[in-house]
């Protein structure tokens, strides 16, 4: 079973930094792509970041340049910098996984989610 455990969200002011934190229960490369998503209420699920077992990275255009993903490597963990928050960027953030055939079965894994606020 896979799990994915979040940290780091809270409450900032506009303009301030915040990193979150998503401890999968596997090594990371036992997933083809890590990343965020979130969701404001009142709307739909969003990919915010994601990185591939390669390395590579993608963002929704909104963050670029204020958000970075990374990983570590060496374990189990993905990392969103969140930089210049706004507060548009007020959402539940949840880590997402798709898992690595033959370690895991290509699906997807959900994290419980962390909320993100960010008042003006």
């Amino acid at each position: 079973q896979v799990q994915l455990v979040e940290s780091g969200g809270g409450l900032v002011q506009a303009g301030g930094s915040l990193r979150l934190s998503c401890a999968a229960s596997r090594t990371i490369f036992n997933f083809n792509a890590v990343g965020w998503y979130r969701q404001a209420p009142g709307k739909q699920r969003e990919l915010v970041a994601t990185i591939t077992i390669g390395g590579s990275t993608n963002y929704v255009d909104s963050v670029k340049g204020r958000f970075t993903i990374s990983r570590d490597n060496a374990g189990n963990t993905v990392y969103l910098q969140m930089n210049t928050l706004k507060p548009e960027d007020t959402a539940v953030y949840y880590c997402y996984a798709r898992g690595r055939p033959p370690f895991l079965a290509a699906s997807d894994y959900w994290g419980q989610g962390t909320q993100v606020t960010v008042s003006s």
